[in-house]
Order: C-alpha cells, then structure tokens, then sequence
C-alpha cells in the first residue's frame, strides 16, 4: 500500500486516540497490559503537540489516519512520545516510516539524539527499534528526564525489568535542510503616548515572548538565489518579509549564497501575535549562521529594524520593556506565566487601527515599575478592535470569564495569563468551537536563540 506522512490536525485528535486504543489491544495478556489498558492519553496534551507542529499522522490513499508518531523535548533531546500504528496496518513499513520521520524533524531540528521507552521481549518494540539505529540506555546513563519516567512505571506497577530505554545518535540531514522555529509574542500592555512629525506613533509595551510559533526549514543554495517554496494566502513572494529579510541579509554581508525557504504557518495572520516579524527575524539569525556571515546581534537587529519595529525584538529573543516604534528594547525579567491565546478567525488590519479617529494617541507615558506592580495593563487597541471586530469583541467576552482577558497588539488574538499550566489547559479545553485555542509558555529565552546553539554545534556525530 502507499501512504503519506503530513502533519496532524487538531480535528484528527479523537482519531489518534482510537488509534492508541486499538494498538494497545495488541498487549492484551502481556505483562505491561494492566498498566496500558489503565492509561488514558491526555486529550489537550495531544491538542497541544499537534498544535506546536510536533504530531505527524500516516493516510492512506483515502486520507484516512492509520498511524501517528509524536514527540516532546526532554533534557535537549527529542523523545518520542507515543508511535502507534493500526494492527490491521501492521508490517507495511508505516510505523518504520513514521519514525524515521520523528528522526530527520529531530536531526534538521539540531538536536543530538533521540529516546524513547519501549519493551525488550515486544517484536515490535525493542528489536525493531535496534534495527533502525536505537541502542539500550544503562540506567548509570539516564537522563534526569528518563529517572522520572522509570520511577513512573514503578509507581504505575509497570513491569520494570521488561522496560528498555533506548537512544538513537543523529546527524546532520543529508539532504541539507534545517529546521528553525519562529516565536510568537504578546503585547501584555500597549500604550500610545504620541504621534511624531513622520507620522508614526510613540508606543510603550511589553513584549513576551513565548514558547510556541511559526516553523522554519532552510536550505543554502549556491547559486544566490532566494527561493520562498510555501504559498502563503494573500502574501506575494517578493513582499514576504522571509524573502526581503534573505535580499537585505544577503546585501549587507555580500554573500554569494542563497536559500530555500519553506513555512509552517501557525500564527494567526492579523493576530497581534507577532508572526511576519517573527519569521523574519527567524531568517535572519538562521542564514546568518548557515552563510557564516559573522554579523553580530546589534548589526542583525538593526537590520530587522528596516523591516519592521516588531522585528528586533524577536532577533534579539529575550522580553523587553520597547518604546519608540517598538525598537527600543530594554529586557526584562518576567515571572514564569502560561497563556491562554484565542484566536477568532478574524483578520484585524493594522493599519486601519492606527487611523481610527476614536484611537487615544496621547496617553501619559508608564513606567516599568507601574507594569511590574499590574497598574498598566491596558491596550490602547481594545476599544477600537471591540466596536469595529465583533468576533474579537466576543472572544475577549468569553476568555474574559476566567480572568482578565486581553488583546495582544494591534490584531485579533486575545490572551489570558496564568500561574499554572494546568489552568491554562482546563480553560483552553472548554474553547467554544468558533474560536481556536492555544496554551503556550513565556520564555527567558527564545526558542530561536535555543535553536542557534544547537546549529553552531556544526554537523552531528554518528
């Protein structure tokens, strides 16, 4: 039979689920049975991972879903997850394929390896796994990661000495492309304190960076040319800021070279969460390590600063107090908080925003210490975008049950803060169907900074 892998949807969930349920049953009368007839998998976890990019399913030539794969980060390695194929589909090279998938998204990624937990007296499982390059993990070696998780099976009453953790080396993608993320922001306040002589507005807010976004795959071509290979609705080619960040990289630092651009989209476009900027910034530091350019972070955020005013900040990748037009940044250290991000399906156009009449342009400046305190946390859009968008009038009514909901920047995503991961799930999974809902993380540092690490490292070791 032939099948594709592509990424998984957030309306295939209960799907995969089904798909669990029926692998499992393949366990029954085996020791570890009890244990994963006892388990359920967590339904807005999943809806998590498939939302940060990190499920991929198996179709049929009919579409239909007979296998997945997913995978976490522990420990700056890449886990996988869960790997489960239909029985019925079973010894057709899906669950093979499925996992080599898992491995190039990890190796193009730059992580080093990748681990999983599986059983050592399974066909399936351990010996299958050492056939496609997986090795036994002593116990001396564990991770942190993988102590945890033994110590789970323990407390679950799974049987210990048939479990096998197991690790398997990468390297670099033969094909030559690699995976850079994009990081969405938040405005947690926005005000405008005046209007300059060139027409743009004096702005202070608070940028936070979070842990979920747009993806990235490049690929240095040697003929210098700048090649977008993803259909982006609405957005031309040679006016994507991708492809302009490439032009103006690549006449800045007279590189010869060129690249391959292809884009997981995820950010809402006209969302207020920073996407453009973000995707921007993301080919700029990415191409400046893959064209060896040698600019530093001032130079590379100046440059972004010829693109946009939200651009800096994510080339830079750290929170910032921005005044200005957003480009003066001054880092800030911000509690570890979850998000709840709502996304109302409805394109707010930025610029219609900044010449609406009723837009307060003159408010009195604030200060960090007014933020930090919780006194300034409004946005000057809200009024505009609630009389003007009534989706989005609607969203910040419903998010706005549990807390104090908020728009983020000059679009029509709406969020909500919280102390605890497992609030921002419970909320996130009583999401009305006409909104979509995403639970992300504020981070010290991006996720595209944590990227570049990985990538200097230069080829991986077998």
């Amino acid at each position: 039979m032939s099948f594709s892998i592509v990424p998984a949807r957030l309306d295939q969930a209960d799907t995969l689920c089904d798909i669990e349920r029926a692998a499992q049953e393949l366990f029954r009368g085996h020791p570890a049975w009890p244990s994963y007839a006892a388990a359920t998998m967590d339904a807005q976890a999943l809806a998590e991972a498939i939302g940060a990019g990190r499920v991929w399913v198996a179709l049929d030539e009919d579409g239909c879903a007979v296998g997945f794969v997913g995978v976490a980060i522990e420990d700056g390695e890449v886990g996988i997850a869960e790997i489960d194929v239909l029985p019925s589909h079973g010894r057709r090279g899906i669950g093979a394929a499925l996992l080599e998938h898992a491995c190039m998204w990890a190796a193009e990624s730059g992580y080093p390896s990748v681990v999983l937990g599986t059983l050592s007296d399974v066909p399936w499982n351990a010996p299958f796994y050492a056939r496609h390059g997986f090795e036994p993990i002593a116990p001396r070696d564990y991770t942190p990661a993988l102590v945890e998780h033994a110590e789970s099976d323990r407390e679950r009453g799974f049987p210990t000495h048939l479990r096998v953790f197991m690790r398997r080396r990468l390297q670099s993608s033969p094909a030559g492309w690699t995976r850079w993320p994009a990081p969405a922001k938040l405005n947690l306040f926005l005000r405008i304190t005046g209007r300059r002589d060139d027409g743009y507005h004096e702005l202070q807010t608070v940028f936070r960076l979070l842990d979920w976004g747009d993806e990235l795959r490049l690929r240095v071509r040697a003929d210098g040319a700048i090649r977008r290979l993803t259909d982006v609705p609405g957005v031309p080619a040679e006016s994507d800021l991708m492809v302009r960040a490439a032009r103006l990289l690549q006449e800045h630092a007279g590189s010869a070279l060129g690249a391959e651009i292809e884009l997981d989209k995820r950010i809402p476009m006209g969302g207020g969460l920073g996407g453009g900027s973000s995707d921007a910034a993301t080919v700029l530091v990415a191409l400046n390590q893959l064209w060896r350019c040698g600019l530093d972070e001032d130079t590379l955020a100046e440059l972004g600063r010829q693109l946009g005013a939200d651009v800096p900040v994510f080339v830079r990748g750290r929170s910032a107090w921005a005044e200005g037009v957003g480009e003066r940044l001054t880092p800030l250290a911000l509690p570890r908080r979850h998000y709840v991000v709502l996304d109302p399906h409805a394109h707010v156009p930025t610029a219609a925003l900044f010449q609406a009449p009723e837009l307060t342009r003159n408010a009195p400046p604030a200060t960090i210490s007014s933020f930090v305190s919780g006194e300034t946390t409004e946005n000057a859009f809200t009024p505009v975008v609630r009389e003007r968008h009534p989706g989005v009038a609607a969203a910040l009514d419903w998010l706005g049950r549990h807390g104090a909901a908020r728009l983020s920047g000059s679009g029509g995503c709406v969020f909500l803060e919280l102390r605890t991961l497992e609030q921002a799930q419970a909320i996130a999974a009583r999401c009305p169907p006409e909104f979509t809902a995403h639970v992300a993380t504020g981070v010290a540092v991006s996720p595209l900074l944590e990227a570049l690490g990985r990538h200097e490292g230069g080829p991986h070791r077998p």
